[in-house]
């Protein structure tokens, strides 16, 4: 995909940091932009932009952020329909050292498959769902889009007699996992893109509106058997998916977090997110394509569910200064933020507070694909569904190799990767 910025006097920010500057009485009309030239990917040439997309331009600086928004904006990338969608960016920009107070998770750049698919457009799948079905609307925030990839990793094939095959593979995934608004409390509908190639001829590329469990409730992650409900998701007509999104609430903080005398918090327990996905790229028939199930897991995350709290909404980091019956937070992230207590009335959006959501991982798991007899090129709803050879109002281009990779029925799964990783920095804080 190409990269441009319609704006013509500002500069353009490329994945690697660069900057661009297009002549200022250059007509974007007589723009001709080189796009990524890869295994399913976009045409070698594109006009010039189309249009803004709906996701592009949103985000605004707040009090601790010294981007602008223009130089923000110029991170951006020409999606397949033509129209400007921003990609990702470092927390601080290469050239001003301006800080945009957000993170974006792994850098592409250097992912074995980014020469392959190019820069990720965050918010294609959503763009595609207003032209899909005009009635329905969902658009994402920007800071929620995270990126995370590994090369060289080993896809596990479980054999007859306990034997085990592994074949090495690449994988790159974009998923919104907004972990610091009252968003994924109801609303499970997430944008993911992923990809992935392996040395036995396993290759996928797809994006879609991945539906993460039910709509309109989540699943307590500190006691996986219990959902709650919330309220309403946006679109009323969000469809139920396979997995589950897994996301703290007031019963885990006061469980883990604000403990005894003598005790210490159990932060990985009582705040971590787990969004398990199960997606499969299907034809009409209902026979599937392609099936992934990666889980992207949080750490820290700035929210958990309150009931009792404005919109549900209830920060981490105002738990750190609570007490309950004699219990409260000790040690490890509260002490840390705090200054063991010292610093009082810290804001969940202070850079000094960890409860941030930069601390994640993923695990990989299974990678199916059933389409030995092809075609490599599918067109499919927002959703993933309805895969056909031709192209239809709102469908997304989808590519999945001409393979039947599950060896007779297995599922071939991958490892953790990303568990060592922190996207943040002094500058990076909620939301995030």
């Amino acid at each position: 995909m190409a990269l441009t910025n319609m704006r013509l006097n500002t500069p353009l920010k490329t994945p690697h940091g660069s900057r661009i500057s297009w002549p200022a009485r250059l007509s974007p009309a007589l723009l001709l932009l080189l796009g990524a030239c890869a295994d399913g990917g976009p045409s070698a040439l594109q006009s010039a932009p189309a249009g803004f997309s709906m996701a592009y331009g949103r985000w605004e600086p707040g009090p601790y952020d010294t981007c602008t928004r223009e130089i923000h904006d110029g991170y951006s990338v020409v999606g397949p329909d033509g129209k400007l969608y921003p990609t990702w960016h470092p927390p601080v920009d290469t050239q001003t050292g301006c800080t945009f107070g957000h993170e974006h998770g792994r850098d592409p750049s250097s992912s074995a498959l980014f020469t392959k698919v190019g820069p990720i457009p965050f918010g294609y799948a959503n763009e595609q769902l207003d032209v899909y079905d005009p009635l329905t609307a969902r658009h994402e925030d920007h800071v929620g889009h995270k990126i995370e990839w590994e090369n060289g990793i080993a896809l596990r094939f479980p054999g007859p007699a306990a034997v085990v095959f592994d074949v090495q593979c690449d994988v790159l995934a974009k998923l919104h996992q907004g972990s610091h608004s009252k968003d994924a409390f109801t609303n499970n509908l997430h944008e993911l893109a992923y990809h992935l190639r392996c040395d036995d001829g396993t290759a996928m590329d797809f994006t879609v509106l991945t539906a993460i469990g039910k709509p309109g409730q989540f699943v307590r992650s500190c006691d996986s058997g219990v959902h709650v409900t919330v309220g309403p998701a946006t679109p009323l007509n969000s469809p139920s998916g396979g997995g589950k999104r897994l996301i703290p609430d007031r019963t885990c903080v006061e469980e883990h977090i604000l403990v005894a005398e003598g005790e210490r918090s159990n932060y990985g327990r009582g705040l971590r997110e787990s969004w398990q996905l199960s997606q499969h790229i299907r034809r009409a028939d209902g026979q599937s394509l392609a099936f992934i199930n990666p889980y992207l897991n949080v750490r820290f995350p700035s929210r958990y569910f309150d009931p009792v709290a404005p919109s549900g909404v209830a920060r981490p980091i105002d738990a750190c200064y609570e007490t309950v019956g004699g219990r409260r937070a000790r040690g490890g992230e509260c002490a840390e933020s705090t200054g063991e207590g010292n610093l009082i009335g810290l804001q969940f959006d202070d850079p000094r507070s960890l409860f941030d959501g930069v601390v994640r991982d993923m695990d990989v798991n299974a990678n199916r694909i059933r389409n030995a007899d092809g075609p490599e090129i599918w067109y499919t709803d927002p959703f993933g569904n309805n895969a056909q050879p031709e192209l239809f109002p709102g469908s997304i281009r989808q590519f999945i190799a001409r393979i039947d990779n599950d060896r007779g029925g297995a599922n071939p799964g991958g490892p953790s990767i990303g568990r060592e990783r922190h996207y943040g920095g002094a500058s990076v804080h909620a939301p995030n």
